[in-house]
């Protein structure tokens, strides 16, 4: 192609023109309504690809709440809720938000047992040939505790973050090359479920119980294939859902009871892990969904 060819300008301004872009470079057009189906896919994809690609086919999952720090960042939370409340001591928001982190120290234990088993977990081999891969929410809380104690262990891991209206950055312990970032629910949800093996569940408010919801409807309804399912902290489980009730009541079956199971330290929840693959050898098909 001659370079000396002059342009004219009306050929230059058709260029510039927003139907001129190509479909796949056009980020106005990728955000109507009518491509979602396209941008699902997208999302499917990209993970789905990169996870391949490192030969990542086998991980642990790890939800739990985002509002429980380690110690010192629980103190630190504590004196800038209680600094602000000293500017308008009788804002009955501040005052319940100053209740709330002050309760939540109890729950400090829970990021050590969460930072701790990420730790244990990325260096044991619980299945034979393959390394349970640490993945997370990405975000505070215990999942940055899980990401941190695979980090600990010189080990990467997974962080699955979410685009929330009040945004939510990546923990600065996710492997840069598995750090990802979704839109829809839906498909950060399967991205947990399709590769795990094991599930441990740490206290947490809704987002936490849907991400456990949705797993054991999986597990009961055979869409995915049995995996070992522990919940951290036998004493915050039991009194905040009784689901032998539940049973009771006959909306599940006494042997759903036998899907999951309690653990208090990191130790332990490796120790469940275990135990289940002794009892439940791997055969490389655990993973439909």
């Amino acid at each position: 192609m001659n370079k000396n060819i002059k342009v004219s300008k009306e050929t230059l301004a058709l260029r510039k023109s927003k139907a001129y872009r190509k479909a796949y470079t056009d980020p106005e057009f990728l955000s109507r309504d009518e491509l979602r189906p396209v941008r699902l896919q997208l999302e499917l994809l990209k993970p789905e690809m990169t996870l391949a690609e490192q030969g990542v086919t086998s991980t642990v999952v790890v939800f739990g709440s985002a509002r429980i720090w380690d110690a010192a960042q629980t103190e630190q939370r504590i004196r800038e809720v209680r600094a602000i409340l000293r500017k308008d001591p009788k804002n009955p928001v501040l005052r319940n938000k100053l209740s709330s982190v002050t309760r939540l120290r109890r729950s400090e234990k829970f990021y050590d047992v969460a930072r701790d088993f990420g730790r244990l977990i990325s260096k044991s081999d619980v299945l034979p040939g393959r390394k349970l891969v640490v993945v997370t929410g990405g975000g505070p809380g215990i999942m940055e505790a899980a990401n941190r104690g695979a980090h600990d262990a010189g080990a990467k891991s997974i962080g699955l973050n979410i685009t929330l209206e009040m945004e939510q950055g990546p923990n600065p312990y996710v492997s840069p090359e598995f750090c990802f970032r979704f839109h829809y629910f839906a498909i950060r949800k399967m991205h947990f479920v399709m590769r795990a093996r094991a599930l441990v569940v740490c206290p947490g408010g809704f987002g936490t119980m849907d991400e456990m919801f949705e797993v054991l409807t999986l597990v009961q309804t055979g869409k995915k294939s049995r995996l070992p399912i522990i919940l951290v902290g036998k004493k915050y489980w039991t009194d905040v859902i009784n689901f032998p009730a539940i049973a009771k009541w006959g909306y599940i079956s006494r042997e759903d009871l036998k899907l999951f199971s309690y653990a208090e330290t990191g130790e332990e929840i490796v120790k469940r892990i275990q135990d289940f693959y002794k009892k439940h050898p791997f055969n490389g098909n655990h993973g439909k969904h």
